[in-house]
């Protein structure tokens, strides 16, 4: 039963990825408010990071390449943070709705969880064996 939970851990992990990278391109109007302004073109930096998300959730449910693809992803989640930011400190709403700040708290919470399941996932967190 237990080693059934493990394998499936990277693939529901991997799909999420795939199904948020998937949104981009199906709605990326929804994206593009928290682009950082200095970046410019938003649309494109939406594509651009659905496109990794897609990707790396791939790679992340493919054993041969999750060691890669989740380091990868662990550092993406570190860069995309920058756009959850921008909406914090700019106040800026995303399908309508604006976070409280115990919103983007917990927000940013759950991308720590993410940058370190990314890493174990990978094996890349330190044992203690």
């Amino acid at each position: 039963m237990r080693g059934h939970i493990m394998q499936s851990i990277p693939i529901l992990f991997g799909a999420g990825f795939v199904i948020v990278g998937l949104r981009h391109f199906q709605d990326p109007a929804w994206f593009e408010p928290i682009v950082p302004g200095i970046l410019g073109v938003p649309r494109l930096w939406v594509y651009f990071s659905g496109l990794l998300e897609i990707i790396l959730g791939l790679g992340i449910m493919t054993p041969k390449f999750r060691p890669e693809a989740s380091i990868l992803t662990a550092m993406m989640l570190v860069v995309l943070y920058w756009a959850n930011l921008n909406m914090w400190v700019n106040d800026i709403p995303i399908g309508g709705s604006r976070l409280s700040t115990n919103g983007h708290i917990i927000r940013g919470l759950i991308q720590a969880l993410m940058i370190w399941l990314a890493l174990w996932i990978g094996d890349w967190l330190p044992s203690k064996s």
